[in-house]
């Protein structure tokens, strides 16, 4: 019972306090930042170099980062990776230098005040709306045509936790298509176990991200969408189960009793 409790302390409670704390401080300031030219390459440097690392680091991490120079590219690209754990943002900013845009729930523009600055930051999206999942699309590329990268999670339910990796979504790949953007994968180890979504287990210490080689999707089209959805998914889901230390097909394995 005490275990769980300080568990639930430390993964969620500590968590919010972390990233919260951060935003109240900051935003007269990040209220300033939004004013001035080229507004969104500043807010990115801080939430990478201070927000992100902060809050990280702070819950007892640190990164390992294989493969880092396949991040460079001399044209703008898709990132996706898998998404496992409330962290997985503050890892993707941590591993890109680049400044990108992330993709992400319309529902987080509610919380005050991070939802100012995330209006702001952010190409939001309303998955319950089609008409929003399509806007995304014209908000993407005018994010593009400013020089920046688009980060993706495309998995479809990613908070079931028993699943080692969720169905993707085809909109990060209709993307890739219609602007030729190479993919670059990102494989996240270790969170699905160190700091799941909800409080049973976790654990502190290192986090590894590897960068596989981009995917080229030059030439392709509205029809090779599935198969290269399916390419990207095959691509992620086979490094986590050929963890050397099985880390996330060790959680799945965990959840499973859990929910038995």
């Amino acid at each position: 019972m005490i275990k769980r409790l300080l568990l639930k302390i430390w993964l969620q409670t500590w968590f919010y306090f972390l990233a919260g704390i951060q935003v109240l401080v900051y935003f007269p300031f990040l209220v300033i930042i939004l004013t001035l030219p080229k507004a969104y390459t500043k807010l990115f440097w801080i939430a990478r170099n201070i927000w992100a690392r902060i809050i990280l680091h702070g819950s007892g991490y640190y990164v390992s980062i294989e493969n880092k120079e396949k991040l460079n590219s001399a044209t703008n690209c898709l990132i996706i990776a898998n998404h496992s754990s409330h962290m997985d943002v503050f890892l993707m900013l941590i591993a890109n230098k680049k400044p990108f845009m992330f993709v992400g729930k319309k529902e987080l523009y509610s919380i005050p005040l991070f939802g100012y600055i995330y209006k702001r930051a952010a190409i939001m999206v309303d998955r319950s709306d089609p008409k929003s999942r399509f806007e995304v699309y014209g908000k993407a590329n005018e994010m593009l045509k400013r020089g920046y990268n688009v980060c993706i999670f495309p998995e479809s339910h990613y908070m079931d936790d028993t699943i080692l990796l969720a169905d993707f979504k085809r909109g990060a790949f209709k993307i890739a298509i219609d602007n030729n953007l190479p993919i670059i994968p990102l494989i996240f180890y270790d969170l699905k176990l160190k700091h799941p979504w909800y409080p049973k287990f976790g654990s502190l210490g290192k986090l590894r991200v590897k960068v596989l080689d981009k995917i080229n999707v030059e030439g392709l089209g509205e029809d090779d969408i599935p198969k290269l959805t399916k390419k990207a998914f095959n691509l992620i889901k086979g490094e986590l189960e050929n963890d050397p230390k099985k880390a996330a097909v060790t959680a799945t394995e965990k959840w499973k009793k859990i929910l038995a």
